[in-house]
Formats: C-alpha cells, sequence, structure tokens
C-alpha cells in the first residue's frame, strides 16, 4: 500500500521495502542526515539488514557525530534504489561497535520508507579550492575545458569559456562530459545542455546539463561522486574541518597527508593509468610488509585493514579500471603483483552482495596469502627438481603466515582460513596444506583456487612462460579432478572469454590493451600498445571506446605477456 505524502509515497509492504533497502546496500552507500534543520547529509555505508529486526551501517566516516547518535539523536538515511530516491523514517541507534578501526552500528528496522518517483533535484556544491575538471566534446571532436560548480544525479552545472558556445550550438543532442577528479579519477557521461548563462566580466559561462543515457553502473558513480563531494565541501567550514575525513576523490597522487603511506623510490608516473598509480600505496605496503616479515614482525594489522578498504573503495569507482591497473605493476616484486590480482579479481568474482566486512575480508586475505612465502628458505623456489622435501617446505608457508595474523582481531577467521587456508587445496586431495578433498573444501576456497591459478598463469615462471587467458581456461577445464568446474565456468562467464586486462591482436594487425567490456563480452574501450610487453606510461597510445571492430577489425587472438 502507497499513500501520498508531500512529493514522496510511503511504502509499507516488507517485501518491497527489503527490496529497496537491498539496492541501496548493493550500491555500496547512502546518505546520513541528522534530525535538525541545520544538519548536512553525510556519507555512509549501508552494509546489510535483518529484515524486521534491524539495519546494519559502517559509521566509520561520521565518527564525529556518534557521541551524539549514541546519546538518542535521530538521523533518516537516504540513498538511490530502482530509479528511485528512498528517504527512511527517523532511526535511532541501537548497537555500536568497534572493529578493525571500523565503527559498525545497529538501528532500529524501517516499517515504512518514503519514495520519490521522480528524482530528487539534490545537488552537490563545489566549494572554492576544490577543482574537478571537466572537458565537453561535441560531435565534430571539438571540445571545450572547464569546471564542475555542481552535481547531481540529473545532472551537473559546469563553468566553461564563452568560446565553448559554438560547441554548444552544434546539436541539441547529447555531448560527451568528461571529469577529471585530483585524485586522477576519471567519469565519462553524456549530457544535453538545458540551460545557461553568461558571466561577460569573467569572459564565462554557466551551462546546465542533464545526463542522458546512464547505465546503472554510471547512475552508481554518480551517487558517489555525489555523496564524497558533499563530504569535502563539509570539510571546508572551519569549524569541522579537523574532525572530517577527507574524499579520497580529492586527495591528489604524491601529495603527503598524515595517513598517506611511504611509497618508497618508486616513480609513480611510470605507470599506465592513474588507478594504477593509486595502486602503488597498496602495493607499497604489501612490500614493506614482506621485509617486516623476514625480520620478525606480525601483519601490521591497522595498515592492512586501510589498505584493504582503499581497494574496496577503487574497486566501487571503477571495477574494470581496477581490473585493468592490476596489469600494470611489473615494476612490482612478483609476490606483491600476484597478492593484489587475486585480492581483486576475488572481490570481483564472489563479492556482489556479500555484506561489506565480509568483502574486506575476502581482499585482505587475497592480498597477505602469498606472503608467508617470504618466510621459507629460497632455495625451493630456485630448485631445478621439485622434490617432495621441497613440497612440504612450501605447504608450510601457509601455517607461518596465519600465525603472523593474531593480531587482526578485526579479519574473519573463517574467510582466512577458507582464502589462505584454502587457496592451494584441490578437490582429489592433492594439494596442501591439510590435503583435503571434494565438498570438505569451503565454497569460497574452491573459487580462490580458480582465481589463483587463473593469476599465476598469467605470469612467467622459471619452468614455463605466461600463458593466454584462453589457455588458461583450457588447462582448468582438463583438470575437473582438481578445480571445480561450477566455478570454473563461472569465472569463464563473468571475466569473459577476452577479459579486461588481456593484450589483443585485433584483424588490422594492431595490437591494444582490454580496458572495457560491452554486455555480450566484446571490448568497448582499449588503449592502443606498441609491443607486446607490460603496460606502461611510455609504450601505450591513444584510446578507442565505441566503435573498436569498426576501426581495428575483431579480435584474432590474445597475446600473452607477463604482467
Amino acid at each position: 500500500m502507497a499513500v501520498q505524502q508531500d512529493e514522496y509515497e510511503s511504502v509499507t509492504s516488507p517485501s518491497v521495502i527489503s527490496s529497496l533497502l537491498n539496492t541501496m546496500i548493493e550500491s555500496g552507500g547512502v546518505t546520513l542526515c541528522l534530525a535538525t534543520p541545520d544538519a548536512r547529509p553525510e556519507p555512509v555505508v549501508l552494509m546489510e539488514q535483518h529484515a524486521g529486526e534491524t539495519l546494519v551501517m559502517d559509521l566509520s566516516s561520521v565518527d564525529y557525530l556518534l557521541s551524539r547518535l549514541q546519546q538518542g539523536e535521530q538521523f533518516f538515511l537516504r540513498g538511490q534504489s530502482q530509479g528511485k530516491v528512498v528517504r527512511t523514517p527517523l532511526l535511532s541507534l541501537t548497537e555500536t561497535r568497534r572493529s578493525g578501526g571500523r565503527f559498525l552500528c545497529c538501528s532500529n528496522y524501517p516499517s515504512s520508507v518514503e519514495v520519490l518517483q521522480r528524482r530528487e533535484s539534490y545537488r552537490a556544491e563545489l566549494r572554492m579550492g576544490m577543482v574537478v575538471s571537466a572537458l565537453v566534446v561535441g560531435e565534430s571532436g571539438e571540445s571545450a575545458q572547464g569546471e564542475l560548480r555542481d552535481l547531481s544525479q540529473d545532472g551537473c552545472q559546469l563553468e566553461l569559456p564563452l568560446t565553448a558556445s559554438g560547441i554548444l550550438a552544434e546539436t541539441q543532442y547529447s555531448l560527451k562530459l568528461a571529469f577529471t577528479f585530483p585524485s586522477g579519477t576519471y567519469f565519462e557521461v553524456n549530457g544535453v545542455a538545458r540551460h545557461q548563462k553568461t558571466d561577460p566580466e569573467r569572459h564565462m559561462l554557466r551551462v546546465g546539463f542533464r545526463f542522458a543515457g546512464c547505465t546503472s553502473e554510471q547512475e552508481r558513480q554518480i551517487w558517489y561522486f555525489v555523496c564524497e563531494i558533499e563530504r569535502e565541501a563539509a570539510r571546508y567550514k572551519k569549524e569541522v574541518q579537523e574532525e572530517r575525513q577527507p574524499s579520497p576523490l580529492f586527495e591528489q597522487p604524491g601529495k603527503r597527508t598524515p595517513d598517506t603511506e611511504h611509497i618508497g623510490r618508486r616513480d609513480i608516473r611510470r605507470y599506465a593509468t592513474p588507478m594504477a598509480r593509486r595502486l602503488v600505496k597498496v602495493a607499497a605496503y604489501l612490500d614493506a610488509q614482506l621485509l617486516m616479515l623476514q625480520q620478525g614482525s606480525d601483519i601490521d594489522s591497522r595498515q592492512l585493514s586501510r589498505n584493504a578498504d582503499r581497494l574496496l573503495m577503487l574497486h566501487e569507482e571503477d571495477r574494470e579500471g581496477l581490473l585493468f591497473a592490476t596489469r600494470c605493476l611489473s615494476l612490482e616484486p612478483l609476490l606483491v603483483r600476484h597478492g593484489i590480482a587475486v585480492a581483486v579479481h576475488l572481490l570481483d568474482l564472489v563479492g556482489a552482495n556479500m555484506p561489506r566486512d565480509v568483502r574486506k575480508a575476502i581482499v585482505a586475505s587475497g592480498l597477505v596469502h602469498d606472503l608467508g612465502k617470504a618466510l621459507i628458505p629460497q632455495v625451493v623456489f630456485k630448485a631445478p627438481n621439485f622434490e617432495a622435501t621441497h613440497r612440504q617446505a612450501l605447504s608450510e608457508h601457509v601455517s607461518l603466515l596465519m600465525a603472523r595474523l593474531h593480531t587482526c582481531q578485526w579479519l574473519s577467521a573463517t574467510v582466512a582460513q577458507a582464502v589462505i587456508g584454502g587457496i592451494n587445496e584441490r578437490l582429489d586431495g592433492s594439494g596442501y596444506p591439510a590435503g583435503i578433498t571434494g565438498d570438505d573444501i569451503n565454497e569460497l576456497a574452491k573459487a580462490s583456487a580458480v582465481v589463483d591459478v587463473v593469476e599465476a598463469m598469467r605470469r612467467d615462471r622459471p619452468d614455463r612462460p605466461a600463458r593466454t587467458a584462453q589457455q588458461i581456461y583450457r588447462h582448468l577445464l582438463a583438470h575437473p579432478h582438481q578445480f571445480d568446474r561450477r566455478w570454473m565456468r563461472r569465472y569463464v562467464e563473468h571475466f569473459k572469454v577476452l577479459p579486461v586486462g588481456s593484450l589483443a591482436l585485433f584483424s588490422s594487425d594492431q595490437l591494444a590493451w582490454i580496458l572495457r567490456l560491452d554486455d555480450s563480452g566484446a571490448p568497448a574501450e582499449v588503449v592502443l600498445a606498441q609491443a607486446a610487453e607490460p603496460p606502461m606510461r611510455d609504450n601505450l597510445g591513444s584510446v578507442l571506446r565505441g566503435d573498436v571492430f569498426e576501426r581495428l577489425g575483431k579480435p584474432v587472438r590474445e597475446v600473452a605477456v607477463s604482467t
């Protein structure tokens, strides 16, 4: 039953409420607003729901509000769900606990929600000092550079030079809008110019655009940007500047902040993409952790938590950009590259609809799953013939690492045991460390084994060169006694025959790296490559989008490159 109330409809059906909240959980973010006249929306994470009982949220980004919320101050949540704006009635916290540096909180469950069928014009305004560059590209290819002034789920307002009026007059149809945030995050969307206002003194135009033809993924990203702009704008108020956490979108690469890890002597300018340059921070942590383990230290719980959060944020922001970035780390140690690739691909394969703390545990476990290899005699990896004694020594890396995780109280023991302890087990009992078989192997461990083998075989090894995705798929399908056939098929269906991060040779004899795929698994965006070598900033050419087949022909085959 729905009752009209102001412009919202009040929905009371338990199944509809559950469905709407589920979509908000999957989107990764909502805003929280206190029940006071001057309250601003604050971005938080809605993690899970227990229908009729409680909502679970991560309120780490608004920890400065916790004392007020714990004292009973009420709030409501608002988010995007199924093409609508959804707003809960006033809620109150019922429980707060700290886990691994995060504040996980529960509230009462809403008996109704308010739904706005048309999207609300809720605009996040950029304050002085918040610079997001915007590029408008017309049908003829002519472009104009400006700045983003505000953003909503429906559209945006840009400040452009007066010379942009020619582009705006070109067509009544949509133009391409491209935004670049200080962090290097890049986003494209189509928009139709709806109105413009001239500022003759500054020789500028203020142009309002309505977004057109957005995919569900673009809508999710826009909502994320709106929330993060609001978070960063709030920090510019002097009375709260020190207590609010900065938005990662406005953190400039290479700029030192109190919580930025040391990146050593890495020259991040050499890395191929902005996402890869941001991923270097995670690589730097793993590289330092390897050294600390060899010196007798445990896994650094705080840093592991921070870097798992960082990977989750990057994945939520641009999953395909992150998948390609894992192929751009050839300057990093092999264990570091492999750990990051396994963490990202395992998250992407199994993480949908999982609570955030479970996804974080999967990422963290994937990142460190092989670091124990730094604790066993290195002669094992250099032996010309792999014998029983070498296998025994190798299998010990799992228990050696697990013993160094005891300070990570926030890390789910079940997930860590499945990923770290089970990633090397095989259905026929030929794996290690326990040699368990068949149904005794955890489902997450079975999925992890497939991801681990694919990522390992994509890289050179002393006894064999790197292989293509197709060669790896054939290898897996030829070993159903070792790898779970359901997870093998699910992997291929999910990442496709020519996955993101593949180097393809097209019928035009042009090499290009696959950056994005369309729904059918065909290349939708590629970057031209000069040679069959790991992608770096200085060996990549132009990016082609949309009409890949028309310009390059069809993919002939994948070219194996050890990344």
